[in-house]
């Protein structure tokens, strides 16, 4: 870049919302926000049901993801997710219709 160049922003990154997060690939300090911002899209998207992938380790995720969801206004209920969709490792949500 030479002297009087703006530097250029990086484009974010684009990922399909689907009908399941698995939140592994993300940083701790950023489950909240990515979890909240998941949600909207997903409802904007038509899912009205969602799982979040959370995993089982010592359940800190867990009760961050099931924080957010006790107070999203986009969250009609949650539960864990049944055995062969990772147990008590996900947690199975239903969205209301946005709007």
């Amino acid at each position: 870049m030479s002297e009087g160049d703006a530097p250029r922003e990086i484009p974010p990154h684009r990922v399909p919302v689907e009908d399941s997060l698995d939140l592994h690939a993300f940083s701790p300090r950023d489950i909240v926000s990515v979890v909240e911002d998941y949600l909207e899209a997903a409802a904007l998207k038509g899912h009205r049901e969602v799982r979040l992938i959370h995993g089982k380790g010592t359940g800190v995720q867990r009760a961050a993801v099931r924080g957010v969801l006790s107070r999203h206004p986009l969250v009609a209920a949650f539960t864990d997710a049944t055995p062969e969709a990772g147990g008590w490792g996900a947690t199975r949500v239903i969205l209301r219709t946005p709007g």
